[in-house]
């Protein structure tokens, strides 16, 4: 293994925090979340000569990783296969006590709120609030233009604050 590749990895590794909590904004369930990282690590690992050096290692995981996600559901649709209930409630690191200063909400009732709004808005939400993303490489992982993105955003930021009893 070459060193480059090395890096890569070491790279990848401490992305994984970041791609499991994108991958339970895809899925909205802890396990099916887990699968979607491994998927999409292993679909990285399995085509690392696509990756540019000094590329953004971030947005291109992103961007696999959305893929897959549309790939799996693509699949169990055809297969007829409903998807899974939202799981139980159980965040990982998340109990109802949790809360964020100043906005006067917690951390559940965030979760909540967020997988209530359209997918659209869930991503862009998740990509550019959550993971720090600039709305550049947001619209390139969602493969949308910048414009789009903003408008999911300030519509998810609205919808968000509305279900959390704050200004809109």
């Amino acid at each position: 293994m070459s060193s480059a590749t090395e890096e890569i990895g070491e790279r990848l590794v401490a992305l994984l925090p970041r791609l499991r909590r994108f991958a339970r904004s895809l899925s909205r369930n802890q396990h099916d979340a887990d699968d979607l990282v491994q998927s999409a690590v292993e679909r990285a690992w399995r085509n690392l000569e696509q990756f540019k050096p000094g590329a953004n290692l971030a947005a291109w995981m992103f961007g696999i990783m959305k893929n897959a996600w549309i790939d799996n559901r693509r699949t169990h649709a055809r297969r007829g296969e409903v998807a899974l209930p939202e799981d139980s409630g159980d965040h990982p690191a998340i109990t109802p006590d949790d809360s964020i200063a100043n906005l006067g909400a917690n951390l559940w009732d965030i979760s909540e709120a967020m997988h209530k709004l359209p997918e659209e808005q869930r991503l862009a939400i998740a990509l550019v609030l959550v993971e720090g993303m600039s709305y550049k490489e947001a619209a390139e992982v969602l493969e949308i233009p910048i414009g789009t993105l903003t408008s999911r955003l300030a519509r998810g930021r609205t919808a968000l604050a509305a279900a959390l009893g704050g200004p809109p």
